[in-house]
């Protein structure tokens, strides 16, 4: 019988090699918790006002879009180098259809959303089906739809877009119970969040122990989900005491919960790390590898065609420019969110708090006043960090 020392050491030893296995998920976390401290402070607090937090979700509504899709690509061993260019160039076509051509919103957004996917079939077609590089083809489709949207636009600035586009980005929930500041909508809304999330768990947890699954250790349990929640209720706390909900949080929060649940409950998501970990091996056991390389660049294309659409409304206009080096944002929050650079690992709510890490340093520093080329310096640091983390991890192993 282990004596009371004996079962304390075991248990020691149990948290070290739990936390040593999972440390990219709760690395990710930390980190961005210690980077929204730092930028409280060094901003007097401006940064979790609620105004800033409400700019924060709508300046990064169309990188997090992006970022689902992107994950899958990486997952599943590829890359994409367009996503800039297709929001450029979903964006301008968008502008042609509804403010020259005059067509209906409710005509134009399918429309851009149906060309987004036809561009990810096309990209897609030549990685699943020719075998060649995705870095290849995506950088060409960078500069093609570089092109075409100057070539739409005449190299000309175009809008404003109807308030009814704009609704896609700078639209808010209305107070359904009429009360007005703070929107009780909004703050419902986070409660109830996170008492779905944290009932969520607790069943999860209650079947895994019914089934002899070995749970993450109960301190790791109910910190992680006392801080999920607190941080939900206070932040529709902030938006409650602004304007309430923004459209595009919703369109945001729905889609992360779908792809989280594509990527971990479904035979198709569980296929997309098989091949990402051993495609050949994948192949053999009777995966369609090229199938599921195909659509995973149509859903791409569908994504960033969305963020495109968002941006735009947001801008109030479609510019040549548009998208520019959005890739490098999108790539870059994935692989901070804990993915890894040869594919077969991470996980959509890495990839969510990967984007809102990018976005809370960019906010911050622009609001410390910290010039465009220093930014660039250090996005890029804290990137490379996160690659050289994971090389790391996967040598340790």
């Amino acid at each position: 019988m282990n004596t009371p020392q004996e079962k304390s050491e075991a248990g020691q030893h149990s948290i070290r090699s739990y936390l040593s296995e999972r440390m990219r998920d709760y690395g990710i976390l930390l980190a961005l918790i210690v980077i929204i401290a730092f930028f409280q402070i060094v901003t007097n607090g401006v940064l979790l006002r609620p105004v800033n937090i409400t700019n924060l979700f709508l300046q990064n509504s169309y990188v997090i879009i992006m970022a689902l899709g992107m994950l899958m690509v990486i997952v599943a061993g590829h890359i994409d180098l367009s996503v800039g260019s297709i929001v450029g160039f979903i964006g301008a076509l968008a502008a042609v259809m509804i403010v020259q051509w005059q067509l209906p919103v409710l005509v134009a957004i399918p429309a851009c959303i149906i060309a987004g996917m036809l561009i990810g079939a096309w990209q897609g077609y030549w990685v699943a089906y020719w075998k060649i590089p995705s870095f290849i083809v995506t950088l060409a489709g960078m500069l093609i739809f570089r092109g075409l949207s100057l070539w739409l636009l005449n190299g000309q600035s175009v809008g404003p877009f109807p308030s009814s586009f704009q609704l896609l980005s700078t639209g808010f929930v209305p107070d359904l119970f009429g009360i007005g500041r703070p929107n009780m909508t909004a703050l419902a809304a986070g409660i109830i969040a996170a008492a779905a999330i944290v009932y969520i768990a607790f069943r999860a947890r209650t079947r895994n122990k019914a089934y002899g699954i070995e749970n993450e250790p109960a301190a790791f349990f109910y910190g992680r989900n006392i801080i999920v929640a607190a941080v939900l209720v206070f932040v529709s706390w902030k938006l409650a005491s602004f304007r309430g909900l923004p459209n595009v949080l919703i369109s945001m929060a729905i889609l992360t919960v779908i792809y989280t649940f594509i990527t971990e409950s479904t035979t198709f998501g569980r296929r997309i790390y098989a091949i990402g970990g051993n495609e050949k091996a994948a192949a053999l056991s009777g995966i369609n590898t090229r199938r599921l390389n195909f659509i995973v660049f149509v859903n791409m294309g569908m994504l960033a065609a969305l963020a495109g659409l968002v941006f735009a409304a947001r801008l109030n206009i479609a510019t040549p420019k548009a998208g520019n080096a959005f890739e490098l944002d999108v790539i870059a929050a994935v692989f901070i969110g804990g993915a890894s650079m040869s594919g077969g690992v991470g996980k959509i709510v890495g990839a969510v708090v990967g984007a809102f890490i990018m976005g809370i340093m960019n906010n911050g520093m622009s609001i410390m006043g910290i010039g465009i080329d220093y930014q660039q310096v250090i996005k890029g640091l804290v990137l490379l960090a996160a690659v050289v983390f994971d090389v790391y991890n996967k040598n340790k192993a």
